[in-house]
């Protein structure tokens, strides 16, 4: 990226009728061009929205609940919000009508309302874990008893699917186009995976903590961030392959959150052609705390295996980005992160809520009663609201010193205002928070406290949404401080309950993911405790019409940027990446079978070989790129058969070429990208560049000075018909960065009045003349032998595509189509004594169908070749087996 600031953006309203008519006409023109989509959405979760309760076994030892007792008449008044029970009560039937009952699962409204939105357009897969299978039967604290899932039979568990599969939450309106599928987990690995892994290891260090931190077992000689990792593997592998049982081609998958971080890669190793995406809905560290993860390219390479991951803010795909480069050595592309050819997109875009919802659950009846009591309750006071998780990364121990220093440096408040604090209790226990918190509270109303006025008010409990609501409608001012967060619903919720009561302000950390989106919040600074209390007191002196001027813009934003508008960008995003051949095309597998039977019956054969990539992998160090044993039994058999004419056409120079390669008999050689050229069976080198102009390479030497004097670790390899700059040994960012300010300048200042080339390859610069290439080389192979019956050929980056293109022959493709002919190419008549002799067009024995280019990487790399394989060892084994049926290994 060229700039490491994030960009500020201008926060435009966005129609969900309008996104809506965009992804339904890009879906329409895609199917007009025949690309398979099936109208399927796969949302992949950690846990459906959905608790089982299982009412009656089939396998002896699992008790049926007791029999309900009758219920008795009461002197309490139902709530406002209930309706009123029946005036009698029946006689009731203890025999259940069903194995299970289902209810809706809390937590994670916003994802799951907005998945569901799509109902609307799309048909719906949620899949997702059962979760822990409860007794109706609580135990002494009143906690539901969870059932093991190894003591359910499989008639149990069909059960539960089917009853799953005609499920329709009290909150989904698209009841029959949203189906649950539900996945089963071992206990031991389901909470090894969620309650190990993830809140142990992955969570912490996604908020920028340390999982020795948080562990309970950290003390232990033996603990590991690892000592969960099993688990994690064993859960996403599990998810992997439920997915398979219900994929049809054409389905496009969001994998959500870091529970499931390897899931994509898996998914991408069984079905090369899916179209996934990654939603990560938590922050993304910066790389510097991310790279102490130890199974941090485990993760990554996961992640990577998507068409596309998502997160909340530029800042988080920024970070995400600078992981992949810094940790694994991947490039970034234009079009994303760049892993063997298979492209990553990154992009961000933030969930909201469901806006509707939650102005209709605003009109509630039982909110007003409560919301009048509050009011009368702190009658003549200001009041301030927070609700948060009793969490450490949620900021409530700063918020309380906050307001304790907000009442020192502003006196003349105490009395005059209350801070309302209600903590529910978080995923796992914190003693310690927990005192603190206790403590704090107490300080302040034992310091700023008196017989009549106490300024704290904490609940340390779950509340009812009513109560809720009525909280947030009677507040003057909302303080919401977490020190990470990715998406805080409650100061969403907070803005749209004041639309119809106070139009109060809102002070907001700038950590969260939705800051960014939320400007006219005052945005603070949550470790900077005088900075709070000055917005507090702002806060609370804002005159009514800035109040309403702040309104009016933040709910503008939450009612338009919602959970149904992220949910359907989400698919437009992934959509976007289909293009007119399918999803990121997919590269076919080399036909082995088919290319041996083509070999066999050539009279001829040319094998055109890129060298870096394609015979050996690519090193660090360029001169430890040795051929192995296989490469060199592999040539030496191909180049023994008096049929072959076999050819290494590299970037290398001719000396590390003549170095490892010039002992193999009959082997031609190409250095520099076709600069110069030994053919085979003889010792002399040709260079193709001595009627070359080549005084620009003064001129580009004196810029590669000057990149690599600012450039640490950087050098410049100087060879005789081109001037490389390389990079691969600087900090991956600076030395990126640094080569697209090189390119840009040779660009635009050398390039355009010089007849040569700027190329990017990997890790490295290059400029060279524009009549110089491997493709042009291959034309001069191919002009001079125009008897061959056969090609392979094979590479692995942008300079192979000039081999690659120079072997295309379109005309000849379909019915009717023609013998291949060629015109004479510009090496021919480099080297021609007579420059203005005329050369004839030549026709080949060749058939488009013998031509077998091949890249190297993934499936999915844009590249003009017609087959693929997936590493250099795959190229020597295709050259052994060549090799293993060549006249010269027979005799």
């Amino acid at each position: 990226m060229d700039s490491f600031h994030e960009p500020r953006r201008v926060t435009e309203s966005v129609r969900l009728e309008d996104l809506t008519a965009d992804v339904l006409a890009r879906e329409a023109e895609y199917r007009a061009k025949g690309i398979p989509l099936s109208g399927r959405v796969l949302h992949v979760c950690h846990y459906l929205p959905i608790t089982a309760t299982l009412q009656a076994s089939s396998r002896p030892g699992i008790l049926s609940p007791p029999a309900t007792p009758p219920q008795q008449s009461t002197d309490i008044p139902p709530s406002p919000t209930e309706p009123a029970p029946p005036a009698s009560v029946p006689a009731i039937d203890v025999t259940p009508k069903s194995k299970w009952s289902l209810s809706a699962r809390h937590g994670h409204a916003a994802m799951i309302s907005g998945i569901r939105s799509l109902s609307a357009t799309h048909e719906q897969l949620i899949i997702g874990w059962t979760g822990d299978i409860e007794s109706p039967n609580a135990n002494s604290a009143g906690e539901k008893i969870k059932i093991p899932s190894g003591s359910l039979s499989d008639e149990d568990k069909a059960a539960l699917e089917e009853e799953i599969s005609t499920y329709s939450g009290e909150e989904d309106d698209t009841k029959s186009r949203t189906t649950y599928v539900p996945l089963w987990l071992d206990d031991k690995v389901a909470h090894g995976h969620y309650d190990g892994y993830c809140k142990q290891t992955l969570w912490p260090l996604f908020h920028y903590l340390l999982w020795q931190d948080v562990s309970p077992n950290s003390l232990s000689a033996s603990f590991s961030a690892d000592e969960h990792w099993a688990p994690y593997e064993q859960a996403n592998a599990a998810f992997a392959r439920r997915i398979m049982d219900v994929y049809r081609p054409g389905d496009m998958i969001w994998v959500h959150d870091y529970h499931l971080l390897l899931v994509p890669k898996l998914l991408r190793l069984m079905l090369p052609d899916v179209c996934v995406g990654l939603f990560v809905h938590t922050p993304w560290p910066s790389s510097e705390v991310f790279r102490c993860l130890p199974r941090r390219k485990e993760i990554l390479d996961g992640m990577l295996g998507a068409n596309l991951v998502c997160f909340q803010t530029y800042s988080y795909s920024r970070h995400f980005t600078s992981s992949c480069v810094r940790v694994c050595g991947y490039e970034v592309a234009a079009r994303g992160i760049d892993v063997q050819g298979h492209v990553t997109s990154v992009i961000h875009t933030p969930v909201g809520v469901d806006a509707e919802r939650i102005a209709h659950d605003l009109t509630r009846p039982g909110i007003q009663p409560k919301l009048q009591a509050l009011l009368k309750l702190y009658a003549g006071k200001k009041i301030i609201i927070g609700r948060d998780k009793l969490d450490v990364v949620k900021g409530v121990v700063q918020k309380l010193r906050a307001f304790s220093k907000f009442l020192h440096d502003y006196p003349e408040w105490i009395g005059h205002v209350v801070l309302i604090q209600v903590t529910s209790p978080a995923l796992t226990d914190s003693p310690k928070l927990e005192r603190q918190v206790s403590e704090l509270v107490s300080s302040i109303n034992g310091e700023f406290g008196s017989l009549d006025f106490i300024p704290v008010h904490h609940y340390h409990q779950t509340i009812k949404k009513d109560e809720f609501y009525a909280l947030l409608c009677a507040a003057d001012l909302g303080v919401i401080t977490p020190l990470r967060d990715g998406m805080n619903t409650t100061s969403m919720e907070f803005v749209i309950a004041q639309g119809k009561t106070k139009k109060s302000p809102l002070v907001l950390s700038e950590f969260m993911g939705i800051s960014s989106e939320m400007t006219e919040a005052l945005q603070i600074n949550p470790w900077n405790l005088g900075d709070v209390a000055a917005a507090m007191h702002r806060g609370l002196l804002m005159s009514q019409a800035e109040k309403e001027t702040r309104h009016a813009k933040l709910h503008d934003v939450i009612t338009t940027h919602t959970s149904q508008t992220w949910a359907m960008t989400l698919i437009k995003h992934l959509l976007s990446i289909v293009d007119a051949q399918g999803v990121a095309r997919q590269t076919p597998v080399l036909p082995t079978p088919h290319m041996l039977e083509r070999y066999a019956v050539a009279k001829k054969r040319l094998f055109l070989l890129d060298y870096d990539g394609t015979l050996a992998p690519i090193v660090k160090t360029p001169s430890m790129a040795v051929p192995s044993a296989d490469t060199l039994t592999a040539l030496t058999a191909l180049a023994a058969d008096p049929r072959n004419l076999v050819y290494i056409i590299s970037g290398r120079d001719g000396a590390f070429l003549e170095q490892h390669l010039g002992h193999i008999k009959g082997l031609g050689m190409s250095a520099e990208h076709g600069g110069f050229m030994r053919e085979p069976g003889v010792k002399a080198w040709t260079n193709f560049t001595e009627s070359l102009d080549m005084s620009w390479m003064a001129e580009v030497l004196e810029v590669f000075k000057y990149y690599t004097e600012r450039t640490t670790g950087s050098h410049i390899e100087i060879k005789k018909s081109s001037i490389t700059w390389h990079y691969r040994a600087t900090d991956p960012e600076w030395g990126q960065f640094q080569c697209r300010q090189c390119q840009d300048l040779l660009e635009n200042n050398v390039a355009h009045k010089r007849p040569i080339e700027v190329l990017v390859g990997k890790k490295n610069l290059e400029v060279r003349p524009i009549a110089i290439n491997k493709g042009e080389i291959v034309k001069r192979i191919l002009y001079l032998n125009p008897d061959a019956e056969f090609v392979f050929c094979a590479g692995d980056d942008k300079t192979d595509e000039d081999m690659f293109r120079s072997l295309q022959f379109p005309d000849a493709i379909g019915a009717g189509a023609s013998a291949l002919t060629m015109d004479p190419p510009l090496s021919i008549s480099l080297l021609a004594e007579d420059k203005a002799r005329a050369h004839p067009r030549v026709t080949l024995q060749l058939a488009a169908a013998d031509i077998f280019t091949t890249a190297v990487g993934h499936p999915s790399k844009r590249t003009l070749a017609k087959w693929h394989v997936t590493s250099p060892l795959e190229v020597v084994a295709e050259l052994l087996t060549l090799g293993g049926a060549s006249e010269g290994a027979k005799l």
